[in-house]
């Protein structure tokens, strides 16, 4: 099982905006652009990189995201942040 994950995020308050970045994706958006556009977190400034991180220091459903959902596809989370967009690189 992976313990370390490197993934990108864009963090929004609202639901349509997530998805509507996610189609944005889906027809060719660069997700570095439209992180530095949308993204309320400050790794927007980096095109939305957090690095790599290990399992349990992201918020619970984020972390689950990270280490079971498919690398690369751009996947929809809500916390208590707000709605992120997250595209998983890799795990290790």
């Amino acid at each position: 099982m992976a313990k370390t994950a490197s993934a990108l995020h864009i963090l929004v308050k609202h639901k349509e905006l997530a998805e509507d970045i996610i189609a944005q994706l889906n027809k060719g958006a660069k997700f570095d652009v439209l992180a530095k556009k949308h993204s309320s977190c400050p790794s927007g400034k980096k095109g939305g990189s957090l690095g790599e991180f290990k399992k349990g220091q992201m918020v619970p459903q984020f972390d689950k995201v990270c280490f079971t959902g498919e690398l690369i596809t751009p996947h929809l989370v809500k916390t208590k942040f707000g709605w992120h967009v997250v595209k998983v690189l890799y795990r290790t």
